[in-house]
């Protein structure tokens, strides 16, 4: 296991020590048995080899003496670089991307995540073509970067390649096309979307199921989950949300792979909130903050627009009571940066409850609530309610009439308002009563 290490370091990258205890870890995630693990620093990348001269016939010498199989570079590594330092080292070599792409190949269970796995391997191999078609065999799960009986005629293997990344694309393009039409019927069912995103590791599915209770899988080693998984949650005030936990990110997650995902973390872009877990007690946690920020901007989010995204400053059991940061700053939790966040520990339940009522009055604010009074003929129209909003209370008068209160979704208001030109948005006291709050809306009732 090598880790190279540039001379200079922004604040917001790792530190060596951390690169190499994640690059470890990565390896130990698909049960590879790390023999030793080399900080590498580095005052000039090589085009042909990455290292200079010495160190790679110093890394040679190791290899032979310990009879090295695999050599995992914590970098990206050019086809070039990658088959002169295979020639030299006399044994398989492979990077950041290649591990990372075999780790996703053994954790992918749904056929959507099996193909959208494939597919980002087909766009890494194809510029490569220095492995056979091991993974078609699916003898050991991953993808076949660390096995294969050696290189295949190279014109054949690009000519399946291209066949099959169409075909990959098409099934994707089915696989996209049932997710939105899911996504359109839980708006029409006025069900908000709460997506978990975060660094891997930092205890997404562990709080999943603790709001949950859904039993999802929850591991310790990186990329445990890696299928999204979603379930109904009822808030404490009653709103009934969609819970998304989504796959983790990690530093310098491969381009394509957030271009293979694009279908699933579509779910993220959809979301109606955000709730960016982070692993506050790790060392490198603003590295990893920012990282998952990046591949957020990629995916067309922006972290700072307003209301959009809350920080969960999960694992702190984990930080000595003194060392804890203040309690949450409920209007500032939006990634803004230290001081903006919500300490919690998905593991203990600590914190969940002011949690799950930010979530609430996150979405509240969010949509608009109306209140309604059917009278007459008018009554008959109460089945509309329920299908264009959320009736968080309802009155029936003595003279047959009905008044209620109804949250709405921002994209149905215009249909709402249509339906029942008579609604009026509710004033500060009506919404807290609707919603089972005190007058200043800052308690939710359990």
């Amino acid at each position: 296991m090598l880790v190279p290490v540039p001379r200079a370091t922004s604040k917001e990258e790792r530190t060596p020590e951390a690169r190499l205890e994640e690059a470890i870890g990565l390896a130990k995630a698909i049960d590879l048995a790390v023999v030793e693990g080399i900080r590498v620093p580095l005052s000039a990348y090589r085009p042909g080899t990455l290292f200079g001269t010495g160190k790679v016939d110093e890394i040679a010498a190791e290899v032979e003496t310990d009879k090295i199989a695999l050599v995992i570079i914590d970098h990206a590594l050019s086809p070039i670089q990658q088959r002169n330092l295979e020639r030299a080292w006399k044994t398989k070599v492979i990077d950041r991307t290649g591990l990372i792409l075999e780790i996703f190949g053994e954790r992918a269970h749904t056929r959507e995540g099996e193909l959208q796995v494939e597919l980002a391997h087909l766009q890494y191999q194809r510029s490569r073509l220095v492995r056979s078609w091991t993974h078609l065999e699916r003898q050991r799960g991953g993808f076949g970067f660390l096995g294969g009986p050696g290189e295949t005629q190279i014109e054949a293997d690009r000519r399946v390649i291209e066949e099959r990344v169409i075909r990959i694309k098409q099934e994707l393009a089915t696989v996209a096309t049932r997710r939105r039409l899911q996504r359109e019927r839980r708006h029409k069912a006025a069900l908000p979307i709460v997506a978990l995103v975060g660094y891997t590791n930092a205890g997404k599915s562990t709080l999943f199921n603790r709001l949950t209770r859904a039993g999802v899988f929850a591991d310790p080693r990186l990329f445990a989950t890696l299928d999204p998984t979603l379930r109904r949650v009822d808030l404490p005030g009653g709103t009934p949300v969609i819970l998304s936990d989504t796959v983790g990110f990690v530093a310098d997650l491969p381009t394509l792979l957030v271009a293979a995902f694009r279908a699933t973390l579509e779910e993220v872009t959809e979301a109606d909130l955000i709730l960016h877990v982070r692993d506050i007690a790790h060392p490198d946690s603003e590295a990893q903050a920012h990282d998952v920020t990046r591949v957020l901007t990629e995916l067309g989010i922006d972290p700072r627009e307003p209301g959009r995204l809350v920080e969960v400053w999960n694992k702190i059991d984990l930080v000595p009571p003194a060392q804890r940061p203040a309690r949450l700053m409920p209007e500032r939790g939006n990634g803004e940066g230290t001081g903006s966040g919500l300490p919690i520990s998905a593991l203990t339940g600590e914190g969940t409850p002011q949690l799950l009522a930010v979530i609430e009055r996150r979405l509240a604010a969010e949509r608009p609530v109306f209140e309604v009074e059917l009278a007459g003929q008018g009554v008959s129209e109460l089945h509309r309610l329920y299908e264009l909003g959320e009736v968080l209370s309802r009155s029936d008068k003595p003279d047959g009439s009905i008044v209620t209160s109804v949250r709405v979704a921002k994209e149905a208001v215009s249909r709402f308002r249509t339906a029942f030109p008579m609604a009026r948005r509710a004033n500060a006291g009506q919404l807290a009563q609707a919603l089972g709050v005190h007058a200043g809306g800052s308690h939710i009732k359990n």
